[in-house]
């Protein structure tokens, strides 16, 4: 069965960074060569703490000196170096973001240390994918024939994940909120997904991670849940004038990461064996992972685009 696109094209404008769409391949840049993800990793812990220690309105040049110096160490430095923006541009951009980080309900960045965090280790998502171009208007989701349309697959159970589409009109959005009153709890406290589009590779991986959280659990769980994943830089743009804490430039807005529901299951018990899940593959090198509360980020790493590829067509009998 070949599953179709339903797109009468790509079209492309320039690049919010440097950048060029490469045609699909297995990945040129692999997860097991280049800077040492471990060492990252461990080195944004050992800030956060620093970070935490100086969360004070009177502590901000002192914060400004110790992300300038912190940053420039061999660990964190070999990452952001390997980003479209480089280190300086990483620098700059943190600490911009660092200045103007207001808490407010919306923002997954619960306190300055958050903010911290989920900027740099969404830096390892902007590393790898560094050379696929930005889907930057809302038209270009919808028409790219890189991405496919969810709701095809949905409708044929092809799908071992759900989602909600963002309703789109006043009475969808009032349903919504009336659904929400009777039964809280049904369902994950989400906007929903703008487009119910995605890469192959990623529907394969979420339908990989899908399986295995069902196979782990009781019966009963709810499926995996999926509350984000392609943007335009439009929408993020128009998500951070909201108040979330949208970064730029997003692994959501190359088309690589998804963010799953992680605080709802803990009312089934089982948010401990999700999250142990998708760290375990992050230890393979197969995702990069990042704590963003209520939802974790993750993105697919180059080394594992070839095989998801081949188990989409698998899957899919394309």
């Amino acid at each position: 069965m070949r599953v179709p696109s339903r797109s009468p094209g790509h079209r492309s404008g320039p690049p919010v960074t440097p950048a060029r769409r490469r045609p699909w391949s297995s990945g040129r840049l692999s997860a097991t060569v280049g800077p040492d993800l471990n060492a990252y990793r461990d080195a944004v812990a050992e800030l956060l703490v620093e970070v935490g220690a100086l969360a004070g309105a009177s502590s901000t040049k002192a914060r400004q000196v110790l992300i300038d110096q912190r940053l420039r160490e061999p660990a964190l430095a070999a990452v952001l170096d390997a980003t479209a923006q480089g280190l300086i541009g990483a620098r700059e951009t943190l600490l911009l973001e660092m200045a103007r980080y207001q808490p407010n309900a919306r923002s997954s960045a619960g306190d300055l240390a958050a903010l911290v965090r989920i900027y740099l280790l969404s830096r390892i998502d902007v590393m790898w994918w560094r050379e696929s171009a930005t889907f930057l208007t809302d038209p270009e989701v919808h028409h790219s024939t890189e991405l496919v349309d969810l709701e095809w697959l949905r409708r044929r159970d092809l799908l071992r994940f759900r989602y909600t589409e963002q309703p789109r009109t006043v009475v969808g959005r009032g349903v919504r909120a009336l659904r929400r009153r009777v039964r809280p709890d049904a369902m994950p406290r989400t906007a929903g997904l703008l487009f119910c589009r995605a890469r192959r590779e990623v529907v394969a991986l979420l339908n990989d991670i899908g399986r295995e959280f069902a196979a782990a659990t009781p019966a009963g769980t709810p499926p995996l849940w999926v509350t984000s994943l392609v943007r335009s830089a439009e929408h993020q743009y128009r998500l951070r004038r909201l108040g979330y804490a949208a970064m730029v430039p997003s692994g959501h807005c190359l088309g690589w990461a998804a963010d799953v529901e992680m605080d709802w299951f803990g009312r089934f018990g089982v948010r401990d064996t999700l999250a142990g899940l998708l760290l375990t593959r992050q230890r393979a090198g197969e995702i990069n992972v990042v704590d963003e509360g209520q939802a974790w980020h993750i993105c697919a790493a180059p080394s594992a685009t070839l095989r998801l590829r081949r188990a989409y067509e698998a899957e899919m009998g394309v």
